[in-house]
């Protein structure tokens, strides 16, 4: 029931925002103030959060060397400062998860896997005080490592890297990763994509991957032969048909976790669009909402 916001603004911190608030407003338009505020750091990239543990994790801050700064929101209106890592310096973005994949060494530990940029680094941070970095591992080619999930055995890690289709010349590359031994991660593959989109956020659900491919808008990718490195595309819906261009208008993020089968994509160039999913190859548009007048 609690939103956490971060900002690269300066002094910005975390505001916490009860969102039951939000329920029967009696005579809207209102505005609101915090809930509460944590001012353990001023600004962040973005925002991490493990539900499963009850900890948050500011990424890219202005400080922990913008490695991981750890935060306890057990009691969401009380955050307090956990821990820090900046071992490997700046983290763009990262998943914490408590760990029950295939590395039985670690089964049971909450563990980190971060973006650093140009590397994948995997931190045990189980203990907050005494963060252990298991692994940091990059890979030819790197331009900018962006962001990534697990999929849900949390045997593979799918990586973006941003600047690589600029950089490189490249079509849009999804880079593979087995974690099945936490401490020794292997790049087992990637995929490359018909177009030449940036690619920017991507997120598992089930035996798919929605990816927010900036000027080709979100595209689907089933996971069905990841054992072998080999994704392939079963479906998108192009927010952008202008082209299909390395470059950052477009789709900055998509959230495919809803109960139903809609997907949320979010296009910093023409607005919010909910769409279904349904079968495959055959979305269904909601709600466009134009936030910039287009």
């Amino acid at each position: 029931n609690y939103a956490f916001i971060v900002s690269e603004a300066s002094g910005h911190g975390i505001q916490v925002f009860d969102l039951t608030q939000l329920r029967n407003i009696p005579s809207p338009p209102v505005t609101f103030s915090n809930t509460a505020h944590y001012s353990g750091f001023g600004s962040a990239h973005n925002i991490v959060i493990n539900e499963d543990s009850g900890y948050a994790y500011g990424v890219g801050t202005n400080t922990c060397a913008g490695g991981l700064h750890m935060v306890d929101i057990s009691s969401p209106e009380s955050p307090t400062n956990a821990g820090c890592f900046s071992a490997d310096g700046y983290t763009h973005d990262a998943q914490c998860v408590n760990y029950t994949g295939p590395d039985s060494d670690h089964q049971g530990k909450e563990i980190c896997f971060n973006s650093n940029e140009d590397t994948l680094t995997i931190v045990d941070v189980s203990a907050k005080s005494t963060p252990v970095q298991l692994a940091r591992q990059g890979y030819a080619g790197s331009g900018y490592a962006h962001q990534g999930w697990l999929t849900e055995d949390q045997q593979y890690f799918l990586m973006d890297d941003e600047l690589d289709e600029l950089s490189s010349g490249n079509n849009t590359r999804t880079y593979i990763w087995n974690v099945s031994d936490l401490d020794a991660p292997v790049l087992i593959g990637n995929y490359t994509a018909a177009t030449a989109a940036t690619d920017h956020n991507l997120y598992v659900r089930g035996q798919y991957v929605y990816q927010g491919n900036y000027q080709a808008g979100l595209r689907v990718l089933s996971l069905a032969n990841i054992s072998h490195g080999i994704l392939s595309e079963v479906a998108y819906f192009d927010t952008f048909p202008a082209n299909n261009n390395a470059g950052f208008n477009g789709v900055w993020s998509i959230y495919p976790y809803f109960d139903s089968d809609k997907v949320i994509i979010n296009d910093q160039s023409r607005g919010l669009f909910v769409v279904s999913v349904g079968q495959f190859g055959d979305f269904r548009l909601h709600l466009p909402i134009v936030t910039n007048g287009q």
